[in-house]
Parts: C-alpha cells; sequence; structure tokens
C-alpha cells in the first residue's frame, strides 16, 4: 500500500477485520472494556446535561409511545432510533469521568465506540460477536487517528470529541459490513463533522457532554450514509486540507498504520479508578503511596508540588477555584485533597465533599510544575511523581509509574463488576438485581445469537 494514501489503508483494515484475525485475550478485553462502560453509562443518570440531551433525543426521536425505535437509551429506559439512542448513550457515559482512556493518543474510546455499535447492533439484530469484532474496529481506528493528531491537536481539541467521529464510524461501518471504498467515505464524511475544544473547562460549561454525543451520532451517520452511497473526502487525514492541516502541526501519518494486525491498541487501554480527569490520577495515586508509606494525615502536609506533562498543565490549569461537580474533577488540587482525606477520589466523595473547607484549603497549596522526565515520557506512559512538603520542613518524593488501572496495573474483573455496581448504585440508574442481571449478560455477550435490550428485556 502506498504511504501516500493511509487513510484508505486505515478504511480497508477496519472494513476487512474478522472475528478470526483478533486474538483471544484482544477479544476478552473487549468484553471487560464493554461491563466498564455500561457502568458508566448507567451513572450518567441524573445529571443535568445528560438529562438535557437524552430527553432532546427522546422528543426527536419519537413523538408517542408507537414510534418507539430498535435502539435502547439506557437511562431512561426508553428506545429510539439508532443515531439517537447513540448520542444520548455517549453523553451518559462521559459525565462521571470513570470511561476509559488510551494514554497514547489521550482518548476515550469506549464512550464513542460502544454507544454507536450497541444501537446499530440492536437495530440490525447483530450477534453479540459481531458487536465485539466492531468495537476492536472502532479502538483501533479512533486510537490511532488520536495519536496521529499529536500533542499540538491535543493542547486545543478534545480528541475524544475529534477522533471520536472515525472510531463511531468505523465501528458502525463494520456492522453495516461496508466495503473499504465505502468505509474510506464514511471516514472523509465523520472527519469532516469532526469538533470539540478545551473552552468549556474555564466556564464550567456542559460541552464535554456534547463533544461525545455529537462524535458517536455523527459517526454512525457517516457509516450509514456511506452504505448508501454518500461520499466523502478520500484523504480526509493527511490531505492538503484535511484534519492534520487544520488541527494540528506535529501530526504523524505513520501512526495510522501502525502494525495494523499485530499492536492491538486496544489493549493498551487504561480503566479509570478515580472519578476524575486522567490526568490527575497518576500524582493522586503518588500522593496517596506516599502518605499510606509515611502514615501521614492530611494536617501533616504543608503543600504538594506536583511534577506534571504539559498536557495536564494545559487542561487542568484553568481550572483555580472549580464552581461545579464536573469542573473540580479537572482540579487537580481537589483530586489530591479528596485523596488525602478519603484515600479515594470516587464520585460519593466528590459529590458531597468536593467545596468543603477542609478540601479546598488542601486544594490551593497544590501546585503543578512541568517535570521533563515526566513530559518526555507522555503520552505513551502517564507518570505520578509528586514532592510532599511536611510541615515539620522535611520533603517527601513520591512516584507511581503506572496508575491504577493502566495495563501494568489493571482492574480484574471482579474490580470492573464492583465498579460497575456502585456506579449503578451512585446515579440509582439501575438496581442491584437489574445491574447485576446485565453485567452478566455482558460478560457472556460473544455468546449472544442476537443482542436484546440491556435492561428492558434482560
Amino acid at each position: 500500500m502506498s504511504n501516500d494514501h493511509l487513510t484508505r489503508e486505515l478504511a480497508s483494515f477496519a472494513a476487512n477485520l474478522k472475528a478470526s484475525d483478533i486474538p483471544s485475550d484482544v477479544m476478552s478485553r473487549a468484553e471487560d472494556l464493554l461491563v466498564d462502560w455500561f457502568g458508566s453509562a448507567i451513572a450518567g443518570k441524573g445529571s443535568r446535561p445528560v438529562e438535557i440531551i437524552t430527553q432532546f433525543a427522546q422528543s426527536m426521536g419519537s413523538f408517542d409511545s408507537s414510534h418507539a425505535g430498535p435502539s435502547e437509551i439506557v437511562i431512561s429506559r426508553k428506545s429510539s432510533s439508532p443515531f439517537l439512542a447513540a448520542m444520548a448513550n455517549a453523553a451518559a457515559s462521559h459525565v462521571v469521568e470513570q470511561d476509559d482512556v488510551h494514554n497514547g493518543s489521550v482518548f476515550h474510546p469506549a464512550t464513542v465506540v460502544f454507544p454507536p455499535a450497541l444501537a446499530c447492533a440492536q437495530a440490525i439484530g447483530a450477534s453479540g460477536e459481531e458487536l465485539l469484532v466492531a468495537a476492536v474496529v472502532g479502538y483501533e481506528v479512533g486510537i490511532r487517528v488520536g495519536e496521529f493528531l499529536g500533542r499540538s491537536h491535543y493542547k486545543v481539541f478534545h480528541t475524544t470529541g475529534t477522533a471520536g467521529t472515525f472510531a463511531a464510524a468505523a465501528a458502525v461501518g463494520r456492522l453495516l459490513k461496508l466495503t473499504p471504498a465505502q468505509m474510506l467515505h464514511a471516514f472523509g464524511s465523520a472527519g469532516t463533522q469532526s469538533a470539540g475544544v478545551w473552552e468549556f473547562l474555564r466556564d464550567a460549561a456542559d460541552s464535554k457532554q456534547l463533544h461525545t454525543a455529537h462524535a458517536a451520532a455523527t459517526g454512525l451517520m457517516s457509516a450509514y450514509i456511506a452504505q448508501a452511497g454518500f461520499t466523502g473526502a478520500e484523504h480526509i487525514l493527511e490531505g492538503k486540507q484535511g484534519l492534520a492541516a487544520g488541527m494540528s502541526s506535529d501530526a504523524d501519518p505513520s501512526k495510522l498504520v501502525d502494525r495494523l494486525g499485530s499492536r492491538w491498541t486496544l489493549a493498551e487501554t487504561s480503566f479509570k479508578y478515580h472519578s476524575s480527569c486522567r490526568h490527575t490520577h497518576p500524582a493522586a495515586d503518588a500522593l496517596l503511596h506516599v502518605m499510606l508509606t509515611n502514615k501521614l494525615k492530611p494536617s501533616d502536609i504543608a503543600k504538594v508540588e506536583t511534577l506534571v506533562h504539559q498536557g495536564a498543565i494545559d487542561v487542568l490549569g484553568p481550572v483555580t477555584n472549580p464552581a461545579t461537580v464536573h469542573q473540580s474533577k479537572f482540579s487537580m488540587g481537589t483530586v489530591l485533597a479528596l485523596v488525602a482525606y478519603y484515600q479515594f477520589a470516587g464520585l460519593q466523595e466528590f459529590d458531597a465533599h468536593f467545596k468543603d473547607d477542609a478540601i479546598c484549603l488542601f486544594r490551593d497549596r497544590v501546585t503543578m510544575t512541568l517535570d521533563p522526565e515526566v513530559d518526555s515520557a507522555y503520552p505513551q506512559r502517564w507518570i505520578g511523581k509528586v514532592k510532599v512538603h511536611l510541615n515539620n520542613g522535611q520533603i517527601l518524593d513520591g512516584r507511581v509509574d503506572e496508575p491504577k488501572g493502566d495495563p501494568g496495573n489493571t482492574l480484574s474483573r471482579a474490580e470492573i463488576t464492583d465498579k460497575a455496581m456502585r456506579l449503578a448504585a451512585f446515579s440509582g440508574g439501575a438496581s442491584p438485581v437489574e445491574m447485576s442481571k446485565a453485567i452478566d449478560h455482558l460478560w457472556n455477550i460473544r455468546k449472544q445469537a442476537k443482542i436484546g435490550f440491556l435492561l428492558q428485556n434482560n
């Protein structure tokens, strides 16, 4: 394949991948990621921005009960078109900041892959194996596009919103059995709709949920219209007026096809342990290690200096006095304060305590400093380093090379199940019995000849 048309090569891979091409352990990890995603989706119930998008989707999709669609909206127990169900479920699964992340691309694949793939699979009667193959395709494409766009892209653009359109298009395109030519056109349509910038963080605005909703829905649309003959730009990624030209200054085209079929980027994906922006996790784990090792109390600590990569400063730097729970998840100081006081920055901790006086006092004693080692390792490795200054003048160094949830420090299936159950309990989106049945169904998804609704018919 000529190097001057790498988008075509990626599209051909996406269209042609078969279950027999995928190692068994990668398929098993896809199941892990699916269960993990479902927990995050259920946790979105009750979130104001998610409910607004869901109500919009439902109002656009049907006007009475006789117009129910084939695809499930998990937080409302209603159904709609694949397009609108994908939109609602993608918004829901990103709001509590517990969905997965791929380090090298700084991209959250699950929230833009599983909602459109599940919606399409339910609509066309696909099998569980077909859903998992589509998910693998979505991960492999979306992650590579994120890596291709590079660090300069992420400085302004939310990669999950931009690369996410390709991930969604690829997953749905595989379910629809698009030809390589049709997949290429789907990529062209997805790419011309790529969107999402970080400015919302400064205002505690709701845009992050819109980014995933838009990416999932427009990616799905791109695949469906490609099947019908709609054409898209064939060099949408590397062309003279393509995404790299407009959205990146360090794009690396070789990343688009890096070891296709032998390097499985889905298996490199990390689970999120703390319910906050992933950029906070390495430092949070490093601080916790120092405190537990030295048996420290929060009152022993005068200040904490976190040694971070530039991406953390770019994303977290604007958030100095968070006004909402969601904004506080992008505050390094708030996350470290919760970890210091509760050993965990979970949903309950954020909701109940992010504005506590003690948390705010600790928050304001946390700083971020660019560290050459951490920055050079990023984004392939997210190293956590802290300097903990004690009131007695002592300075303790903390370091974590693999934060909890990374592939080398991953979550077991029991931990994934527990996390999903905890997320459902937090939102009230499903009862323990309902959630347990749905999770059991998902752990056995490969045996399902036809995917039904996860909560309405379980």
